[in-house]
């Protein structure tokens, strides 16, 4: 596979890393020994990175695989907002990865300057975990254009993972044309840039290649995160990417693995889902209603249920 350089200063990888939420509980559609087979064939086929984040409960799942695999590299992410939470957070992650070393740890879900002024105490202690060795790469998770902007002037700052394809499907705060300026600019000045939501939670599988290839194109994007759930995604989108031809039998079977977001009909219409939901994605009509042209299946209301009534399937 295609080793690429994530930014200026940044790790050598592969340009596709394993999206592990595909396979976590918050999305829950795979046991944990069954997602950590698909993770282990995908390592084996080649991919030497996971991304994967604090709110996905799975960093027991990928330690079972990557004490095999001690050169994988490990990209997590937290919610952190004080100092003492990131502390917490770090030493969560070293402890269940059982890594002295965390290769990339990123401010999840970062919307503006304004969002990042309000972590700062957990950016201050992200960079002192930079300086003592604890993390090798710092960055930012973002759905948003101006997350973008304001990661590339964020001092020690290395990597962003912002949502992007061709559409501009789940960018919160402007359009495609923006975002791709604003990746732009971060790329030209060395930061590290790795895209999510390829297919835009589905809705962008109708053509793949013109799916991967948009990706590929935009100078500054080294990689892709892409979230695989069966041995034969993994074969799929390693083939996809590498512009090889596809299979007819596993092209079929792969397309026809649509997916939804459920609601369980003992939803209590209490409303937390549309809170944890970036895309404003969900509404209450007594129960919980989603608007699958907006969903991008990150499966982040699910974990915001008290009653358990959301599910990718």
């Amino acid at each position: 596979m295609r080793q690429v350089k994530l930014g200026l200063w940044g790790s050598e990888v592969s340009e596709v890393c394993f999206g592990s939420l595909a396979i976590s509980p918050l999305q829950g559609r795979l046991t944990a020994a069954e997602g950590a087979n698909v993770l282990r064939y995908a390592l084996e086929q080649g991919v030497n990175w996971i991304d994967t984040a604090e709110i996905y409960a799975n960093y027991e799942q990928i330690a079972t695989v990557i004490k095999d695999y001690p050169d994988v590299q490990i990209v997590s992410k937290s919610y952190a907002v004080t100092a003492e939470e990131m502390r917490l957070s770090l030493e969560k992650a070293r402890t269940a990865l059982n890594r002295d070393t965390l290769d990339f740890f990123l401010l999840h879900e970062q919307e503006s300057a304004l969002t990042l002024k309000g972590h700062i105490r957990a950016w201050e202690e992200l960079l002192k975990a930079k300086e003592k060795g604890i993390v090798r790469w710092i960055g930012l998770s973002t759905h948003a254009v101006a997350g973008v902007r304001a990661g590339a002037l964020q001092p020690g700052l290395d990597v962003i993972h912002p949502i992007l394809n061709y559409q501009g499907l789940g960018i919160i705060d402007g359009k495609l044309e923006e975002m791709l300026e604003a990746v732009t600019f971060a790329a030209e000045i060395g930061i590290g840039i790795y895209a999510m939501k390829v297919f835009g939670g589905g809705h962008l599988t109708n053509d793949p290649e013109k799916a991967v290839g948009f990706i590929q194109k935009i100078p500054g994007v080294q990689a892709l995160a892409l979230g695989m759930s069966s041995r034969e995604e993994v074969d799929y989108n390693l083939l996809l990417v590498s512009g090889q031809e596809i299979p007819p039998k596993l092209r079929e079977k792969v397309k026809c693995r649509e997916r939804k977001l459920y609601v369980a009909d003992w939803c209590q219409g209490c409303g937390l889902c549309l809170e944890a939901c970036p895309q404003g994605a969900l509404r209450i009509e007594e129960i919980a209603v989603v608007d699958n042209e907006v969903c991008v299946l990150c499966g982040y209301c699910g974990r915001a249920c008290p009653h358990f009534c959301l599910k990718i399937v």
